[in-house]
């Protein structure tokens, strides 16, 4: 009888430790991701311009992709993406939704180093269309990439009139990156682990169903200093 109580407990104990364990994993994958933006953002000579972030409808980022993460029909990158709240986009930025990317090819593994990925969602119909279903970048949604540098000019045809832009850094080395061919997606298991519910991305960024977790202070703070609502 002993016996049976002990394993019962155990059980119970380790039923407990899943959900535990599983939330703190991606509360640091949204602790990694703040501070990839961060560390970016700040970047003098090497950032994302801030007009761009000012304009942006949505932010992702998916950090420390490692060597081998991608394999062509495959596995995925995860990461996180907050929007914009308010009807047009407009407003604070939301609590994150976690989301995943798919379908890169070998090319985009920087030699096999880790490498972080930045997106910019720049208008309302790419906004819309990343919260509601699976996207293809390129195909769905236009892409192109990002210009580097704070003081870079952003004024040109392809960036204009993109809905994604996109930048990668390994090894230290930050650059545009084209995603095109990619599918970006929300990605729910995540999100259940994080808050502890089945929640869509347009629960959290749309309806507000749930705060942003303190893991997000960093990214939140750094989105809010630079741009708080968007630049018309």
């Amino acid at each position: 009888m002993k016996e049976m109580k002990k394993i019962a407990c155990l059980s119970l104990g380790l039923m407990l430790a899943v959900p535990a364990f599983a939330q703190e994993k991606e509360e640091d994958r949204v602790k990694e991701s703040g501070l990839v933006l961060r560390d970016i953002l700040e970047s003098p000579d090497k950032g994302i311009p801030h007009d761009l972030v000012q304009k942006a409808e949505c932010v992702v980022v998916y950090p420390s992709v490692k060597k081998g993460a991608f394999i062509v029909g495959g596995s995925y990158g995860r990461g996180v993406m907050t929007c914009r709240t308010g009807e047009n986009f407009t407003g604070p930025w939301s609590a994150p939704t976690m989301m995943a990317l798919e379908g890169m090819s070998f090319g985009f593994q920087a030699g096999g180093q880790a490498t972080d990925f930045i997106l910019l969602v720049m208008n309302e119909k790419g906004a819309r269309s990343v919260l509601s279903s699976k996207v293809k970048i390129g195909g769905d949604a236009s892409a192109a990439a990002g210009p580097v540098g704070r003081s870079a000019t952003a004024e040109t045809n392809a960036v204009m009139k993109a809905e994604i832009l996109s930048w990668s850094r390994a090894s230290g080395l930050f650059a545009g990156v084209s995603l095109t061919g990619s599918t970006m997606r929300s990605d729910g298991d995540a999100n259940k682990n994080l808050y502890g519910k089945e929640l869509s991305a347009e629960d959290i960024v749309v309806k507000h169903e749930v705060p942003a977790p303190p893991s997000a202070s960093v990214m939140l703070a750094e989105l809010n200093k630079i741009s708080p609502t968007r630049k018309q």
